[in-house]
C-alpha cells in the first residue's frame, strides 16, 4: 500500500485525485493532505480519508480547521508548516496539485526528500526548469506528469529512444472562442470564458486555455520534461480533445495517446503506473465520435502562445517573468478590472520591461517573480 500526500488537495486535481484513490481503497493510503485556505472541502476530505496531518497555508484558516479536529489529526500552518508536512507525513508520494509559482519551493522539498514525484503543476517546471531537472537528476528519482498532454507524450516515448524523436506535437482544444475576430474577443465577459467545451477545470488554467497560454506554458514544461528543443515541439488545435498527444520519430512513425476528457485518466496512471487497471469511467466510443480535426493556432487573434514561445526562446529568468506576469492578469481579467484582449497586451510590456537572466540561481528566480508581479500591477493600474 502506498502512503499517498496531496499538496493541493481541495483544487481540481486534487479532489479528482482523492476519487481515483476513493476507487482504489486497497492500493492506498492517504498520509496527509494541504490545502491554501478552503477549510470546509479539507475537513470534509479528512473525514473520510482520515489522515495524520494536514496544512492550511493561511493562518486564520488553519486555526479554524484546529477547533474542528480531533487530537489524532495534526494541523501544520503556513509555508513552513506545508515543509513539515512534506516530511512529518512520511509518505513515499507526493501529489504536487498546488497551483501557480507557489508550488516552486514544496517541490524542490519534495525532491530533496526522494519522495517520488505526481506532478499537476507546469509553472514551477516554466519558472524554474533547470534547477528542478538538475536535482530530479542528482536525487535519481521520477517526476510522473499528470496533466493529459504530457501524460499522453510520457506514455507515448515509454520504452523508446528519445534521441530518435523528430517532433512533439501538444494538442489543444482552442477554448471556447475559435474563429472570433478581435471585436468579438473584447467583448466576452468572465463567465463565457470559464465555459470551457470540454474540461473543468480551475478558473486560471481555464482562462489560459481560453487565451491559448496553458499550451505556451506546456511547451516550455515539454521542452524540461523530456529534454527536447523547442523547435521539436509544435501546437496543433485539436477541438474534439480525443488526441491528448502525439510523438513523431524519425522514421516517420507517429504514436498518439486518445481517451475520453477525464482528468482521472492521466492521475490514475500517474499512481499506479505501469500498471494500466480498470475504472468505472465509460471509453470512448469512436463511432459516436465520427470525426476529429486538426488546425494551425491563430496566433495572431491569440498572441498568449506567441508570447511564451518568445520566453522559451529566450530562456533565462524570462519564463518566469512571463508566468508571473500572466497569474496577475488572469486574476485580474478575474475581477473585471481588464478586458479578455488586455491580457496579452499587460503581459508583452512585462516582458519588454525584463532584462533576462541567463542560468539564473533559485534566489534571482524568486527576486524576478516578485519583480513581474510588481510589474504587472503597475501597467494594469495604468488602464
Amino acid at each position: 500500500m502506498r502512503r499517498i500526500l496531496i499538496l493541493g488537495s481541495t483544487g481540481s486535481i486534487g479532489r479528482n485525485t482523492i476519487r481515483v484513490i476513493e476507487s482504489l481503497p486497497e492500493r492506498f493510503q492517504v498520509v496527509g493532505l494541504s490545502a491554501y485556505s478552503d477549510t470546509q472541502t479539507l475537513l470534509r476530505q479528512v473525514d473520510s480519508l482520515r489522515p495524520r496531518y494536514i496544512c492550511l497555508v493561511d493562518e486564520s484558516s488553519a486555526r479554524r480547521a484546529k477547533k474542528s479536529l480531533s487530537s489524532s489529526c495534526y494541523v501544520f500552518s503556513g509555508q513552513k508548516g506545508l515543509i513539515d508536512l512534506i516530511h512529518k507525513s512520511k509518505a513515499d508520494t507526493v501529489v504536487l496539485a498546488i497551483s501557480g509559482s507557489s508550488a516552486l519551493l514544496p517541490l524542490l522539498e519534495v525532491i530533496a526528500s526522494r519522495k517520488t514525484v505526481i506532478l499537476a503543476n507546469k509553472e514551477a517546471l516554466v519558472i524554474a526548469g533547470a534547477i528542478i531537472m538538475r536535482e530530479i537528476k542528482k536525487r535519481q528519482i521520477r517526476i510522473l506528469p499528470v496533466d493529459s498532454e504530457q501524460s499522453a507524450i510520457w506514455q507515448c516515448l515509454e520504452g523508446k529512444n528519445r534521441g530518435q524523436i523528430r517532433k512533439i506535437y501538444l494538442t489543444a482544444s482552442g477554448g471556447p472562442f475559435k474563429g472570433y475576430n478581435y471585436r468579438q474577443l473584447k467583448n466576452i465577459s468572465v463567465q463565457d470564458v470559464l465555459s470551457h467545451p470540454c474540461w473543468r477545470m480551475g478558473r486560471r488554467i481555464t482562462v489560459d486555455s481560453a487565451t491559448l497560454m496553458n499550451k505556451g506554458l506546456e511547451i516550455i514544461e515539454a521542452m524540461w520534461l523530456f529534454d527536447l528543443e523547442l523547435s521539436q515541439i509544435e501546437v496543433i488545435i485539436h477541438p474534439e480533445a480525443i488526441v491528448h498527444s502525439m510523438v513523431e520519430f524519425h522514421d516517420g512513425i507517429i504514436l498518439a495517446q486518445l481517451s475520453i476528457t477525464d482528468m482521472r485518466i492521466p492521475i490514475q496512471y500517474a499512481l499506479t503506473y505501469p500498471q494500466h487497471l480498470k475504472n468505472t469511467l465509460r471509453p470512448l466510443n469512436f463511432f459516436k465520435l465520427k470525426n476529429i480535426h486538426f488546425q494551425r493556432p491563430n496566433v495572431r487573434m491569440f498572441p498568449c502562445l506567441r508570447l511564451a514561445i518568445s520566453a522559451a526562446k529566450q530562456g533565462g529568468t524570462m519564463p518566469c517573468v512571463l508566468n508571473a506576469a500572466d497569474e496577475i492578469v488572469v486574476g485580474a481579467f478575474l475581477n473585471n478590472r481588464i478586458n479578455f484582449t488586455d491580457i496579452p497586451r499587460v503581459i508583452a510590456s512585462v516582458m519588454e520591461s525584463h532584462k533576462s537572466i541567463s542560468d539564473p540561481s533559485l534566489d534571482e528566480i524568486l527576486h524576478t517573480d516578485n519583480w513581474a508581479r510588481v510589474r504587472t500591477e503597475e501597467i494594469i493600474r495604468g488602464y
